[in-house]
């Protein structure tokens, strides 16, 4: 199987306005609010150049999606890297509800867009939780944390605490959730 052949430098570039303004739309919570046109002249490029990246609306949404993911998994590696065990875990929880608070309404917006089966959901969530499996399990090898609770049910929390983001005070629940689980987690002393 042949590899994708990379991007022209321009081409990357207007890939990635695209991808920056969609974002931003996401965020903002105006998606449905345009046309999928749109987004060509809000990031400075032709229709054509548009639908020749991305051929539909799921497909940007795919895209952005997948962004987000890959940002999130390299924090996780970048904290396993660079910070013991248990520091690293902790971070990337805390930090996981910092940006499902700050990106309130990207977060809404492509759970909408990515709700009926996408592969590409699948593998950012399966992503994810690799990303979340390894912090846990460098924090076992550590001693810093039980053995006997997988990251499957950290993962089950931080999915709650996205899907509860509309319930007033839920900045405040959400921190309080990743201390109980990160509590729970901590071998007793």
């Amino acid at each position: 199987m042949n590899a994708a052949k990379p991007l022209r430098a321009d081409a990357r570039r207007n890939r990635e306005a695209l991808l920056v303004k969609a974002r931003e739309v996401f965020d903002a919570g105006k998606f449905f609010d345009l046309r999928f046109d749109d987004f060509a002249g809000l990031a400075g490029v032709g229709v054509g150049t548009l639908y020749r990246h991305f051929p539909t609306r799921e497909a940007l949404a795919e895209a952005v999606y997948q962004g987000e993911i890959d940002a999130l998994c390299e924090r996780a590696r970048l904290l396993r890297a660079t910070a013991p065990a248990d520091e690293a875990l902790t971070n990337f929880l805390r930090e996981m509800v910092e940006h499902i608070d700050a990106h309130q309404g990207l977060a809404r917006t492509l759970a909408t867009l990515m709700a009926h089966g996408s592969g590409a959901r699948d593998d950012g969530s399966r992503a994810l939780e690799q990303a979340v499996t390894e912090l846990v399990a460098a924090a076992v090898r550590e001693g810093a944390v039980r053995d006997d609770v997988g990251a499957g049910a950290v993962m089950m929390v931080l999915h709650g605490i996205g899907a509860a983001h509309d319930r007033p005070g839920w900045r405040a629940e959400a921190d309080g959730v990743i201390t109980l689980v990160l509590d729970g987690l901590r071998r007793p002393r």
